[in-house]
């Protein structure tokens, strides 16, 4: 016989998907985004976006054929994803240095250093945006303002988030009527009219985003939803009890990283509950963190923290929901 029988856990049945596939439909999904991240900050999001994309492909092309001496996996598009969504975690006249560090961050330790695709418990983007948050924080946290700066790149100008508003407004003993004089209203929220980083500035490009990934069946709907609903929630009791020192619900949803991290982070695969079950709980802890951190803690957002805490938490989540094997005796009492 020169032929011998391949053995292989299940599941057995293929569905037509590829890496390359699932990777290109995000990409497709993230491009609304990207055109109006482009149309308010202008080169700036043009530079940063070529620079993250770019570091990340490098960085594992040469840590996989150099480093782990394997055949580099940079045609999947999976780095290609990585650099958007980094990108789009990072401000528009972040300086290109610090770009660089955040996409080795991301590829070389959020990723390579557990393995690679399907390996890495915590999403490689978040990993790189915090490291540069904790590492740079004047330069991430510098804000450009949208439309004034297109026309700029490392000198424009900067503002404070909605968020950061609220956050200082509140902490100084404004109440929210004399803090929303300052701040969008919530259809400007929608359309992006606010400083933050390039994408989380427009809630209607990122949710078109999310309704094509529907389609296309990419993603379920059960985290971005899941997460949606429980900030929503949260966010809804503290304003009925308290609307003078506490944000409406919409305010929450429409601001900094919820729309973003929901839809395009705290969904990835690998780091993310394989279950609806699971993914309802995973949803459910992410948004109570978000607003946890929003309200009571030192940041004014707290989106990337939430999901890279509730990362940590997907293996007991699959152990809790794991559904019992096929033919498995189920013990009653008595």
């Amino acid at each position: 016989m020169n032929k011998l029988l391949a053995v292989s856990p299940s599941p057995h049945v293929h569905s037509g998907e590829s890496v390359n596939k699932l990777m290109f439909n995000v990409v497709l999904a993230l491009l609304p985004a990207l055109a109006v991240s482009i149309y308010y900050f202008g080169l700036g999001a043009f530079v940063v976006t070529a620079i993250a994309v770019v570091s990340c492909l490098a960085f594992e092309f040469l840590i996989q054929k150099y480093l782990l001496k394997v055949t580099p996996s940079i045609s999947d598009g999976s780095a290609l994803v990585t650099g958007l969504l980094l990108a789009f975690n990072l401000p528009s006249n972040l300086p290109w240095w610090i770009i660089v560090i955040g996409a080795l961050v991301a590829i070389g330790i959020g990723k390579m250093s557990f393995g690679g695709l399907g390996n890495n418990p915590f999403n490689p983007a978040l990993v790189g945006r915090v490291f540069l948050l904790i590492s740079f924080p004047v330069q991430m946290t510098s804000w450009p303002l949208p439309i004034e700066s297109r026309a700029h790149y490392m000198d424009a100008l900067t503002g404070a988030t909605p968020l950061a508003l609220v956050k200082e407004g509140l902490k100084g003993g404004q109440t929210m009527s004399a803090i929303s004089e300052h701040i969008p209203n919530n259809m400007q929220l929608l359309m992006g009219s606010m400083g933050g980083s390039l994408g989380e500035i427009a809630a209607i490009a990122l949710l078109i985003g999310f309704a094509w990934l529907l389609f296309k069946k990419v993603i379920t709907w059960h985290i971005p939803v899941s997460i949606f609903v429980t900030i929503f929630a949260f966010t809804g009791i503290l304003w009925l009890i308290d609307p003078a020192h506490n944000a409406d619900p919409f305010f929450h949803l429409l601001t900094g990283g919820v729309m973003l991290g929901a839809i395009f982070m705290a969904t990835d695969y690998v780091t993310s509950p394989m279950n609806p079950k699971g993914m309802w709980i995973f949803g459910i802890g992410i948004g109570a963190l978000t607003v946890i951190i929003r309200v009571w803690g030192a940041y004014p957002e707290g989106v990337s923290f939430a999901i890279l805490i509730m990362n940590a938490f997907v293996p007991l989540i699959n152990t809790l929901v794991k559904p019992k094997r096929f033919g498995e005796e189920v013990k009653k009492n008595g």
